[in-house]
């Protein structure tokens, strides 16, 4: 469902192909937001138009299909963008192995809570130097897209990498014999 309303979005933003919605999932939005390949995508964008929230015409000597939102399209994305978020089912690879972690030795646990760090700081470059600058507005007045989005992915990247440093300080004291078991 989450798909029907990243291509509204996008959709939202300017006119665009099939083929150059596709291209914005396998760039930052997939990475960091929403995953979706163009087995997916193009069903999806038959459906809205099936629906009247999106059009579609023919451009240019190939036949480029160019998508544009319609005002009902654009009325239910608001419409969604309004509900109260209620969080989502998290599907998090990396997640799950922290979860697992301490089916490890400690040894092995702590490399994997470095690299966990380490892969955070390096994820945060970019995103700070997104998110440094100015306040980016449009000439209609708005945000551009994903910057927003590109803060709360650098709040994740910090949250993670405080969270591995904070977990191997707690190792730290288990080896130290300064905490007891549960139970």
């Amino acid at each position: 469902m989450a798909l029907r309303y990243a291509l509204l979005g996008l959709l939202a933003e300017q006119p665009a192909s099939g083929y150059e919605l596709a291209k914005a999932f396998e760039g930052d939005l997939g990475r960091y937001a929403w995953q979706a390949g163009h087995n997916r995508i193009y069903p999806e964008l038959a459906r809205l138009v099936d629906e009247g929230l999106v059009e579609r015409a023919e451009e240019g000597a190939r036949g480029r299909r160019v998508h544009t939102l319609t005002a009902a399209g654009l009325e239910e994305l608001r419409a969604w963008l309004r509900q109260p978020w209620e969080g989502s089912t998290v599907r998090n690879e990396g997640v799950l192995r922290l979860f697992l972690l301490s089916a490890l030795d400690p040894g092995d646990a702590r490399k994997i809570l470095h690299e966990v760090a380490a892969r955070c700081e390096e994820e945060l470059a970019p995103l700070r130097e997104i998110v440094s600058g100015e306040t980016p507005i449009s000439p209609e007045g708005r945000l551009e897209l994903g910057w927003l989005a590109a803060g709360y992915g650098l709040r994740q990247y910090e949250a993670s990498r405080d969270w591995a440093v904070w977990a191997l300080g707690e190792l730290d004291k288990v080896d130290r014999g300064g905490m007891k078991a549960s139970g």
